[in-house]
């Protein structure tokens, strides 16, 4: 089994801890950035949409940094958890559409290929993160949210 556990802090950061087969094999300080944490953002979009991303590849076992290897897929998925960043920054209220198009214009800033999608994942990933921001908001300081990655 897969799990990711965010544990909420009571100063700058909160944690995340990488649990493989019941054995954490890694900890994560996760600035704190008044909504939930960016590798719960990185969960949100990539259990939904199945892609692989940072999350994905430190599950899989690669070392978690900052400067991890370039990998296409990755590097697309990194641009829209940046998208759904802004969005939830300034209350998860803008139109699929303007995100998809703000997401383009990333990707192009960047030199990253774009993933394919539609309004239609933005809605359900952007679900997906409210869901996820009720329950974080649920946590008391200390307390922990345990997510199974599949």
């Amino acid at each position: 089994m897969k799990q990711l556990i965010f544990t909420k802090g009571s100063g700058k950061h909160d944690q995340m801890d990488v649990v493989l087969d019941g054995v954490s094999v890694e900890t994560i300080a996760c600035p704190r950035q008044g909504i939930i944490p960016h590798d719960m953002v990185h969960y949100g979009v990539e259990s939904i949409l199945h892609k692989r991303g940072f999350v994905n590849r430190i599950l899989h076992g690669e070392a978690a940094s900052f400067q991890m290897d370039a990998d296409a897929e990755s590097d697309g998925v990194e641009r829209l958890v940046e998208v759904f960043q802004a969005d939830g920054w300034s209350g998860w209220t803008n139109q699929a559409a303007d995100m998809l198009a703000l997401y383009q214009v990333t990707c192009h800033a960047r030199q990253c290929a774009p993933l394919a999608l539609d309004e239609n994942d933005i809605e359900a990933v952007r679900n997906k993160l409210l869901e996820l921001s009720a329950q974080w908001q649920a946590v008391s300081i200390g307390g922990s949210l345990k997510l199974d990655f599949v």
